[in-house]
């Protein structure tokens, strides 16, 4: 498993690691209308974030930063997953004008954290992680970012979209 730091602190991921060339795991998450959604609801390429709350700084920067980049994606897919309830996340969503970034909430089962090896066990708040998955569903990119409170690697993750 990723070795993955909060706050300095080391913490458990629990579930599988995902590795580039991966099948991705389907899962099961709720979308901000309450309705389940797995990675099937999804066609063509995706970037996968999973972030612990979109109520904390750098989770709010980065999915307003790849609500931006998807206008310069084309026909790319974001989905970023937290565990936020529904209503939260739709909160948000409205209050920070994102329209190009779909939010998904695994407060109920957990489904995308355990398949993905994002889950941190002492807090169950998912690590921050950016997954890149091609039109057929294979990974093509990960990365479980070593410190949950860091940025993310876009330039990496965005690089891999395109490609």
């Amino acid at each position: 498993m990723a070795n993955v730091t909060f706050g300095g602190d080391p913490v458990t991921l629990l579930g599988e690691e995902v590795k580039a060339g991966d099948q991705a795991p389907d899962f099961t998450v709720v979308n901000n209308d309450l309705e389940e959604k797995s990675l099937k609801d999804f066609a063509g390429k995706k970037i996968i974030t999973a972030v612990p709350s979109l109520d904390t700084g750098v989770c709010d920067a980065e999915t307003r930063r790849f609500n931006e980049e998807a206008n310069n994606l084309g026909d790319v897919t974001i989905l970023t997953i937290s565990m936020d309830l529904p209503f939260a996340q739709k909160r948000w969503c409205g209050a920070a004008g994102v329209e190009n970034v779909i939010t998904l909430s695994d407060h109920r089962d957990a489904s995308f954290g355990q398949a993905y090896g994002a889950l941190i066990k002492e807090l169950r708040l998912l690590a921050r992680s950016v997954f890149v998955v091609d039109e057929n569903n294979k990974v093509t990119y990960v990365e479980y970012v070593s410190e949950v409170t860091d940025h993310p690697d876009y330039e990496s993750a965005l690089k891999a979209a395109k490609a």
